[in-house]
């Protein structure tokens, strides 16, 4: 198993499919270079992109069709686009370290218009891809730059993972149901065959109420925590994950902020009490912890009426709280550290705070590398 021996905790952010999807102009991510400089600037050390193994997997040079996923959202696209993978991957890479990034992978299935990912139909094909992907980044001598990988985002929700209904005829799951359960051991198990040394696991979202689910296969959890999953948050103020409806948005931006205002510090302890269920669920299975999406809200971007002291605020509260369990060896300050992000990104102290916060902070004895 991959095992991250780290002497200090890690400052983490997510470019998920932005990094290689917005790439028109104004988008954020048209030149790298200036991108990754101003990440380290920041302070950061990780930054966690959809690898888009299945396409790459499929036939590494095509250009891609993708469908977008919705239209309200500022991370990847809004509308049709056009992508190819193994030259921008392997560019990006090389950028990466160039400035002395760390990369995790995980991949979204991002919707191609041959839907490519339904093509997945075992845990073994799932781990194939990813094997195909993993060897493609050692044959360009840059695989000691990748922290570790999540096979799937927020498993296994199936707008992440869509071959999952057409394997098993439904929609929803149950994380630790036999059926999940044996798909990520088996898929983790195919893929450790070859790659013994890079940490593997997925990443989550609620719930966190079981601190005795097995995870024991797995060399990290990687769980996402908002305060608006951890509460009745998005209920009150009336937000349901529109993708292609503005109510949400327009709900979110009248009553958001005041709904948080009114009484910040039960919000806070809703968020608190989720941190530590993480925390004891680590204490209990002996795994790290490492968080990409956090925080706040889930969804939020530069808009009328959306003003970001309010989720900074949150987001600091969070970054506080995990590293006081002394379980997380990296720590996103929020999934809205992207250049796309204006009103979070342009505030440098902001993250420099924050990233110095998660660098002098201390992990439990058992995840200190030895002498």
């Amino acid at each position: 198993m991959g095992r991250l021996n780290l002497d200090r905790p890690l400052a983490i952010t997510m470019w998920d499919f932005s990094w290689l999807e917005r790439r028109w102009p104004g988008a954020g991510y048209e030149d790298w270079d200036k991108i990754l400089e101003e990440l380290k600037e920041r302070g950061y050390d990780v930054v966690r992109i959809d690898a888009y193994p299945h396409l790459l997997a499929t036939d590494a040079f095509k250009e891609w069709t993708l469908i977008p996923f919705w239209n309200l959202q500022t991370w990847g696209s809004q509308s049709v686009n056009k992508v190819t993978v193994y030259n921008n991957l392997k560019e990006f890479l090389e950028k990466c370290k160039k400035y002395e990034i760390k990369v995790a992978l995980s991949t979204w299935f991002r919707e191609d218009e041959c839907k490519t990912a339904m093509n997945i139909r075992t845990p073994e094909d799932h781990g194939q891809v990813w094997k195909i992907t993993l060897d493609y980044i050692k044959e360009w001598g840059l695989i000691d730059n990748i922290l570790y990988v999540d096979l799937c985002n927020e498993f296994p929700l199936t707008c992440w993972a869509p071959f999952l209904e057409g394997v098993y005829g439904k929609d929803q799951f149950v994380r630790d149901s036999e059926e999940i359960s044996n798909w990520m051991k088996e898929s983790i198990k195919y893929l450790r065959q070859y790659y013994t040394d890079i940490p593997l696991c997925y990443s989550f979202v609620i719930p966190y109420t079981n601190s005795e689910e097995d995870v024991s296969y797995m060399d990290l959890i990687e769980p996402h925590i908002w305060m608006a999953q951890s509460s009745d948050f998005y209920e009150v103020v009336g937000y349901n994950y529109e993708r292609f409806d503005s109510i949400g948005y327009d709900n979110l931006a009248k009553y958001g902020e005041k709904t948080y205002r009114e009484n910040p510090s039960y919000w806070k302890n809703c968020l608190a009490k989720n941190i530590e269920n993480v925390a004891q669920w680590s204490i209990k299975t002996g795994e790290p912890i490492i968080t990409t999406e956090c925080w706040g809200v889930v969804d939020y971007k530069d808009w009328p009426l959306l003003n970001w002291d309010w989720v900074k605020e949150l987001c600091e509260f969070g970054v506080k709280e995990a590293i006081s369990t002394g379980r997380w060896i990296a720590i996103a300050t929020s999934n809205f550290c992207g250049p796309q992000f204006k009103g979070m990104w342009r505030d440098i102290q902001w993250h420099k705070k924050l990233t110095d916060l998660i660098h002098e902070s201390r992990l439990t004895l058992d995840f200190v590398e030895s002498e």
